[in-house]
């Protein structure tokens, strides 16, 4: 991908992560579609389309929509080195825990821990880890 394509759709991508860190989900989404749109065809081809993936993710995760967040973790696995990425493990086993799948719970997070450590789990719902010590996977 060109430098003068990535490097907008990195300043679009810090432009809605930062409307994500203030809880302008919505607005966030609006941002990483304009980055999105800007990622050639086909576009699961591409490492930046995991991460733009996962910014979706993460912005539908904290508002609440945990089946829109699941489907964009799911895409931003099958791209080049989503799978590698700790925090979309992270993401995926939440969802997952949330919706009982306690065995898929458990894979993703400790994946998420395997490549991270407690690290990843910081400033997330002291729950998940905790469920990952419970079932020895981690810690």
């Amino acid at each position: 991908m060109p430098d003068p394509q990535r490097d907008a759709i990195l300043r679009i991508c810090t432009e809605g992560d930062a409307l994500a860190a203030s809880g302008h989900y919505d607005d966030a989404i609006a941002e990483y579609r304009r980055a999105w749109s800007l990622i050639p065809s086909p576009r699961k081809r591409w490492s930046d389309s995991a991460w733009i993936l996962g910014a979706f993710a993460d912005a539908y995760f904290l508002s609440g929509r945990h089946e829109l967040a699941r489907a964009a973790l799911e895409r931003a696995m099958a791209c080049p080195g989503g799978g590698e990425q700790p925090f979309l493990s992270l993401r995926l086993g939440q969802i997952l825990f949330d919706a009982g799948d306690l065995d898929g719970a458990a894979a993703a997070l400790a994946r998420a821990y395997r490549e991270a450590g407690e690290d990843v789990f910081f400033s997330e719902d002291e729950r998940y880890l905790a469920f990952l010590k419970a079932r020895g996977l981690a810690n």
